[in-house]
């Protein structure tokens, strides 16, 4: 049964923050990614409304973490940031709020419904888009010698590119670049992972560079690793790179090429006190608006995910340059990209995040 509250009731809750929960605990990765949030949406949220963020970095164990608070009957959480493929999980699951996003969401400015305004990018009844991201390459321009990497099959070139590569520490991504760079065409890959041998095909071209790979698991990790000097290469999210090479000045560069296109957004826990979910409801209202959307790219360089957006994406909060050039979705970035099929993942997940732990452990 969908959440029924209209965007009335939402904004007559901003004013009157005393009907609610004086204090949130909204989850999040971390990093560059959080700081845009906290810039973008906690502050001038609780300076509206006198309500208290605390933040948590444990989206990377989201699934797992709200399945053990659900089986303990201790939700902790209020407001959530996961990836569209684990929305979708937990939706299945009855483990997440389902919403109508026209009732609690606020429309553009120009009136056009917040279902419209997101169009497709609303993959789940349960989630509510954010941005648009991407999960790509870095490498050190100083460590590859006279020739830049130029496409994603570098990565498992370990004579041109000696040294340390870091990927995630999960099979999403990997498995398609793998398969990628062992001959398979992009619009086969799901096919072919569908099959015990395609995954035994993805495993064996990781194989041939599992001995020069440092696993991550929190996407600071591999910018930190490549300042560091102690990976060549890495993957890790766009905004992470950009950070790096525009704000801190980095001899990092970029590998767009089968950049994996991914959505991230909120969902909001089952089993929250009528008090608490009013308040991630009104948090929700507040932060997914077409202003706000478009103010986190001043701080990141994510793609907002409302269409009414785009148009007010303007100039880096601090550096003052164009932000548009540096979004995945860029079309000098764009040439040759990965579209990560969503549904596939949360049917498979757990199948291959099994599979994929019992290789690392080999």
């Amino acid at each position: 049964m969908k959440t029924k509250m209209t965007a009335l009731a939402v904004t007559t809750a901003l004013v009157a923050p005393a009907a609610i929960a004086q204090e949130l605990t909204i989850v999040s990765w971390g990093g560059a990614y959080s700081k845009s949030q906290q810039l973008a949406y906690h502050e001038p949220y609780t300076a509206k409304t006198g309500i208290n963020i605390i933040n948590d970095d444990s989206s990377a164990e989201a699934v797992a973490k709200i399945r053990a608070m659900n089986e303990a009957g201790n939700v902790t959480w209020d407001v959530v940031d996961v990836v569209a493929s684990d929305a979708m999980r937990l939706c299945d699951e009855g483990l997440a709020e389902e919403l109508d996003h026209d009732a609690v969401l606020a429309a553009a400015p120009d009136g056009t419904s917040a279902s419209d305004d997101f169009g497709d990018l609303i993959v789940s009844d349960c989630f509510v888009p954010q941005i648009v991201y991407s999960t790509t390459f870095g490498y050190r321009t100083d460590m590859v010698g006279d020739k830049a990497p130029t496409t994603v099959c570098d990565v498992f070139d370990l004579e041109t590119y000696p040294g340390k590569r870091s990927l995630q520490k999960r099979p999403i991504d990997n498995m398609e670049w793998a398969l990628y760079c062992d001959g398979v065409d992009k619009d086969a890959i799901y096919d072919t992972l569908s099959t015990p041998e395609g995954v035994d095909r993805a495993l064996a071209k990781l194989d041939t560079i599992k001995d020069q790979v440092v696993w991550w698991t929190a996407g600071a990790e591999t910018p930190q690793l490549l300042a560091d000097g102690e990976v060549v290469m890495g993957s890790t999210f766009n905004g992470r790179l950009f950070s790096a090479i525009a704000e801190q000045n980095q001899p990092i560069g970029m590998l767009w090429d089968m950049q994996s296109f991914d959505l991230d957004g909120w969902i909001i826990p089952a089993g929250l006190s009528p008090e608490r979910k009013q308040a991630a409801l009104d948090y929700l209202f507040f932060a997914t608006d077409t202003q706000r959307l478009a103010d986190q790219a001043k701080y990141i360089s994510y793609g907002p995910a409302r269409t009414s957006s785009a148009p007010l994406v303007g100039k880096h909060a601090e550096l003052g340059i164009d932000m548009a050039p540096h979004m995945p979705t860029d079309p000098a970035n764009a040439g040759n990209v990965h579209i990560y099929d969503y549904e596939w993942w949360a049917d498979n997940r757990d199948d291959l995040d099994a599979k994929f732990q019992a290789w690392l452990s080999k």
